[in-house]
């Protein structure tokens, strides 16, 4: 941006909020993509803008990034409703668990309005009072603190009752990928509860489940068909960490396509596992496996 001093002085101060931005994007969205699409609409439109005439520039892009958020999550319904299989959100891959919107609550709220979603977001999670919530989503007071109660109602049982200790969870994550990589399947079984669920994404672009597989027997059939028809050692780790919140690990695959699993861990077992296969949703991660 060097040349134009009106850009570089926007970028100057848009710059250390774009992280922040792009963190209300996804939690609307659950694309990364489509975050960052937003948060670099927001800065064009913060480069028109009277800047001297913002007083809080954080609060102002805020507001421009969850109006632009909700016009996107209705191209974004359409666009859900043609998808082929299990939808999940991008997979954000992070060294610390992240508490405040785990998978399984990005899940829950793309159940709800966008509104009610936008109101939840911003006064549950980022603690925004119901008076600026109300001026993100162009709405009273009133309504905006109606639009939460509601969602919370909605949303309660997934949110996070007992979130797993950071070493338990790893330790968790690595029995997980050693059984089930390496062909142990009492050592796999013993890690799962009994109505443990599968949800896999592949977009139509790699084989994936269309539906959820629920229960362990189901999941010890599907385990012991993918050892039999696909082997040992086709699975190498990339890395450990916490997949939007929850404990698990990056592979790459025969393929050669990075895949994260993500597991939901209670009471010391694994209630549910989440595949992303989707290579669409996993471009934004490094060699590494981190975005």
């Amino acid at each position: 941006m060097t040349g134009n001093p009106d850009q570089t002085d926007a970028a100057a101060s848009f710059d250390p909020l774009r992280p922040r931005l792009i963190r209300v994007a996804y939690r609307m969205l659950g694309s990364m993509a489509d975050a960052e699409d937003i948060v670099q609409d927001a800065f064009l439109r913060w480069l028109a803008t009277d800047r001297a005439a913002v007083q809080e520039p954080e609060a102002f892009l805020r507001r421009v990034v969850t109006r632009l958020s909700l016009d996107q999550l209705k191209s974004a319904r359409v666009r859900r409703e043609q998808y082929v299989g299990e939808w999940l959100p991008d997979p954000v891959v992070e060294a610390e668990p992240v508490e405040d919107v785990t998978l399984p609550l990005m899940l829950a709220l793309d159940r709800l309005s966008p509104l009610e979603r936008a109101a939840f977001l911003l006064h549950d999670v980022f603690g925004l009072d119901f008076d600026e919530v109300a001026r993100s989503i162009d709405r009273d007071s009133a309504a905006a603190r109606q639009l939460a109660a509601r969602a919370r109602t909605n949303i309660r049982s997934e949110r996070p009752r007992f979130p797993v200790d950071k070493a338990h969870g790893l330790e968790i994550a690595s029995a997980f990928f050693n059984a089930s990589r390496g062909g142990d399947l009492s050592g796999l079984q013993a890690l799962l509860a009994q109505d443990v669920s599968l949800y896999s994404d592949g977009g139509g672009k790699r084989p994936a489940g269309y539906l959820p597989i629920h229960g362990i027997d189901d999941m010890m059939k599907l385990h012991t068909s993918l050892l039999r028809f696909i082997g040992n050692g086709q699975s190498q780790l990339v890395s450990y960490g916490f997949i939007n919140g929850l404990p698990g690990f990056v592979t790459r695959e025969a393929d050669g396509i990075l895949q994260t699993t993500a597991l939901l861990v209670e009471d010391g077992q694994v209630r549910a596992i989440y595949v992303m296969r989707n290579p669409d949703k996993l471009g934004h991660l490094g060699e590494g496996g981190v975005h």
